[in-house]
C-alpha cells in the first residue's frame, strides 16, 4: 500500500509537470558542451588524466572506508542480536526530519571556500561512532529480556543514529558543495557527473567488501560438536 501510494503520487506529480510547465520562450544561444557519446567520453578521459582530478579521485574513493562495515552491518546485527526488524524500521521516522533540515544548516558551512573543511571535521566522529555502533551491537544481549528490549536501549539507537546522520550528511553536503565549486561551467554537467559517480563507487564499494566480509570474519563456536569451527557456512550447517 505504501509503494503503490507513492507511486501513484509520483506518476501524478510528473504528469502535471510535463503538462503544466512552460519552456522559457527566449532563445539563448548556449555552447554545447559535446557533440556526441565519442565527444564526452574523450573529454571525461581528459578530465581524469588531471593530476588535481586523480588525487581528489582516489581520496573520495577509499575516504569512507574506516566506517563501511559499521553503515553496511549494524542493522543486520542488530537484527541477528534479536532486535525486531520493525522496531528498527519505525527508529527511521523521528530521522526523517532531520534529514530534511541537515543539508540546510550544513550548506552555510560549506558554502565558503573551503567546503571539504567540514568533510575532513566530520570524519574522525563519524569513525568514533563506528565503535558506538559496535558497543551498540554488543550491549544487545545483555539488556535483552523477555519482553524484548528496554526503552532507553532504544532511545541510545535513536541518539546513536541523529548523531551518525549529521556526520554523514555533513560530509555528503561537503563532497556535493566541492563537486560544484571546483566544476568548470563549460563543461559543468559531465565534470559533476564524474565526480559524484566516483563518489557513489566510493561510498559503495567499502560497503560490498564489508557486507562480503562478515561470514568468514565472525567468530562462531560450536555447541557439542567437538572438532568443528563453523567457519563457514557449510560447517555451520552440518
Amino acid at each position: 500500500d505504501f509503494l503503490f501510494f507513492w507511486g501513484a503520487v509520483f506518476l501524478v506529480t510528473t504528469t502535471l509537470v510535463a503538462f503544466l510547465k512552460k519552456e522559457n520562450q527566449e532563445l539563448i544561444p548556449a555552447k554545447e558542451e559535446t557533440k556526441g557519446i565519442t565527444d564526452t567520453y574523450r573529454l571525461l578521459f581528459s578530465i581524469i588524466k588531471m593530476p588535481a582530478v586523480l588525487t581528489f579521485c582516489l581520496l573520495i574513493l577509499t575516504s569512507k572506508v574506516g566506517f563501511s562495515a559499521a553503515d553496511a552491518v549494524t542493522g543486520l546485527k542488530l537484527v541477528e542480536e534479536g532486535v525486531p526488524k520493525e522496531h528498527l524500521a519505525l527508529l527511521a521516522v523521528p530521522m526523517v526530519p532531520l534529514q530534511i533540515i541537515l543539508p540546510l544548516i550544513i550548506s552555510k558551512y560549506t558554502a565558503g571556500p573551503q567546503p571539504l573543511n567540514t568533510f575532513y571535521k566530520a570524519m574522525p566522529y563519524r569513525l568514533l561512532l563506528g565503535l558506538e555502533f559496535a558497543f551498540l551491537v554488543w550491549w544487545a544481549p545483555k539488556v535483552k529480556h523477555e519482553g524484548g528490549f528496554p526503552i532507553y536501549y532504544y532511545a541510545v539507537v535513536v541518539l546513536s543514529y541523529a548523531l551518525h546522520q549529521i556526520t554523514l550528511y555533513s560530509m555528503y553536503v561537503a563532497i556535493m558543495a566541492f563537486n560544484a565549486k571546483v566544476s568548470d561551467p563549460l563543461i559543468g554537467g559531465t565534470y559533476m557527473t564524474l565526480l559524484n559517480t566516483v563518489s557513489n563507487l566510493g561510498g559503495n564499494w567499502p560497503s560490498t567488501v564489508a557486507l562480503w566480509l562478515v561470514d568468514p570474519l565472525t567468530v562462531k563456536e560450536c555447541v557439542g560438536a567437538q572438532g568443528h569451527t563453523c567457519a563457514t557456512a557449510a560447517a555451520t550447517e552440518v
